[in-house]
């Protein structure tokens, strides 16, 4: 599975730790920015990440800020996204089981690197609920994207 990820100048540092413990999950991964601590604005990083999901290029998408919120309002605005910010594996669990979300954003300035880990590795195991009440509760969404 390929994974997309980035972050703002807010979540560099959790991103630069975040990568290598996805990958040894046995993901590929791409990082999509920002490159450094540098102040961006995260509207492009949060876009490019979320435009590239919905095209199919990676399967889910990963984009951290200082607090998660501004990406995930961000992603949200693409077609074909469903971003869930997590503060926490149940959280993160829930999202996927029930709202087959392909987007996860997180907060580096609200989580740590160890709660953000747990939070990615149950996001990234979490099979969506298929044959459930949840099926149509996407399509629902899904007629009204369209």
């Amino acid at each position: 599975m390929k994974i997309a990820i980035g972050s703002d100048h807010g979540g560099f540092a959790l991103k630069q730790e975040l990568i290598p413990f996805i990958e040894k999950l046995g993901f590929d991964v791409k990082d999509f920015g920002c490159p450094d601590e540098n102040s961006v604005d995260y509207p492009d990083v949060a876009f490019a990440v979320a435009e590239a999901v919905a095209a199919g290029e990676f399967s889910r998408g990963i984009i951290i800020c200082g607090t998660g919120i501004g990406v995930s309002i961000c992603a949200n605005k693409v077609k074909g996204i469903r971003c869930a910010l997590c503060t926490d594996e149940t959280m993160a669990r829930l999202t996927r089981e029930h709202n087959d979300s392909n987007m996860l954003a997180m907060g580096a300035r609200i989580i740590g690197s160890e709660a953000a880990k747990g939070i990615v590795s149950t996001w990234l195991s979490t099979p969506f609920s298929k044959g459930t009440r949840h099926i149509g509760r996407i399509s629902k969404i899904e007629k009204y994207e369209a």
